[in-house]
């Protein structure tokens, strides 16, 4: 029984021991795992820390697209003036085309040293300076039909690019002009030759028509109270004074008066004013009426001489220094003002346009006067006279 117990007691302690060793493991067992979650901590830290790298990566990014997209823009609007200079620059020569080839013959039948076609040259030369082409001024020493259709004849052989003319008389010069219109050479009139410049194939005609500004000078005379008057015309043969006369005497004669002609002589002015002073003596006029400066200087050096200057009532067609201060100074009635000066520069202007860009006018003639200068406008446009350009 003894022995018994005591095996009892044997097989109870190696139990214990059994399950005290069993309880004593799984301890252990904890122990590693918590051992082996404790080293996984630091590698899921790790992938924290990773993870919010990119995390804070990511709005950084976000943050320089923005920004690269700004560079860019700036970038392009600063690329954009740039271009659009460049092309301005490329485009500034075709704006700035070179016109200096482009060359314009003009004849005319005055001489550059009378004051009335001294102006008509200053808008020719002005003209060709703003249109930045190449003209030439030509006219005979003399009111000289021959001449001056050997002129435009030469010129024509020349082959310009434009031909402005004048036609004083339309029978000497048809076959000269109609020569440049046949050779294709673009032609405009001026000053005078209005009534025949369509018929010669002219582009178009720069004045005045010259019998209703005679006309006009009439009516006005008549109005003032003139009913016998003188007509001083210093190219006889020159259609357009001829008209101018005409219109003149139309107008008197309406009003109930009388015209006589007087023929002088242009080259030589004693002895035009000789001639004024012995029609005035045979004819007792109460007007005069001059076709252009280089008669009215006679006719008013006469008027002065015979102590009729204000007496007699004195008109012109055209201006010069003297003829306005004799307007401002009441010793003229007016001046018919044709604006020579733009009968020299618009002819230019026209074949410009012609030439570059094959303008036109519809009108058969582009009118520049008749105006009249009177004792209220003189002072002013003695200014403008003093510069050449009235």
């Amino acid at each position: 029984m003894k022995n018994f117990k005591s095996l009892a007691l044997l097989l109870m302690s190696l139990a214990l021991v059994a399950f005290l060793s069993a309880c004593g493991g799984t301890p252990e067992v904890e122990k590693v795992e918590t051992v082996e979650v404790e080293e996984a901590e630091p590698v899921e830290e790790a992938a924290e820390v990773e993870v919010e790298t990119e995390a804070e990566e990511e709005p950084a990014a976000a943050a320089e697209e923005p920004a690269e997209e700004e560079a860019m823009e700036e970038e392009a609007v600063a690329e954009e003036p740039a271009e659009e200079e460049a092309m301005a620059e490329e485009a500034a020569p075709a704006a700035q085309t070179d016109r200096s080839d482009i060359r314009i013959v003009v004849v005319s039948h005055g001489q550059a040293s009378d004051p009335f076609w001294s102006v008509v040259q200053n808008g020719v030369q002005q003209a060709g300076e703003d249109m930045g082409v190449t003209v030439e001024y030509q006219a005979p020493q003399t009111f000289d039909m021959v001449a001056m259709s050997q002129l435009i004849d030469a010129a024509v052989a020349s082959n310009p690019n434009g031909l402005v003319v004048s036609i004083p008389d339309a029978s000497a010069l048809e076959d000269s002009i109609r020569a440049a219109v046949d050779a294709g050479i673009p032609v405009v009139s001026m000053n005078s030759g209005s009534d025949v410049a369509k018929d010669f194939g002219i582009l178009v005609h720069v004045g005045q028509t010259e019998y209703e500004a005679g006309l006009g000078g009439g009516q006005r005379m008549a109005e003032a109270g003139v009913t016998n008057a003188l007509c001083i015309n210093q190219e006889v043969g020159n259609v357009a004074l001829d008209l101018r006369c005409q219109g003149f005497t139309d107008a008197i004669e309406e009003a109930g008066g009388t015209v006589e002609v007087i023929a002088v002589e242009l080259a030589d002015p004693i002895d035009s004013q000789q001639r004024i002073s012995a029609a005035i003596v045979s004819n007792n006029p109460d007007g005069i009426l001059t076709l252009g400066p280089t008669g009215a200087a006679p006719a008013l050096a006469a008027l002065e001489e015979d102590g009729l200057l204000g007496e007699i009532q004195l008109g012109t067609f055209d201006l010069s220094p003297e003829v306005l201060e004799a307007v401002r100074d009441g010793n003229m009635l007016f001046a018919i003002d044709q604006q020579q000066y733009i009968q020299g520069y618009l002819p230019i202007v026209l074949l410009t346009l012609y030439n570059t860009n094959l303008n036109t006018i519809a009108n058969d003639v582009l009118m520049t006067g008749p105006g009249f200068v009177t004792q209220d406008t003189a002072a002013q446009v003695i200014d403008l006279s003093a510069a050449g350009t009235r």
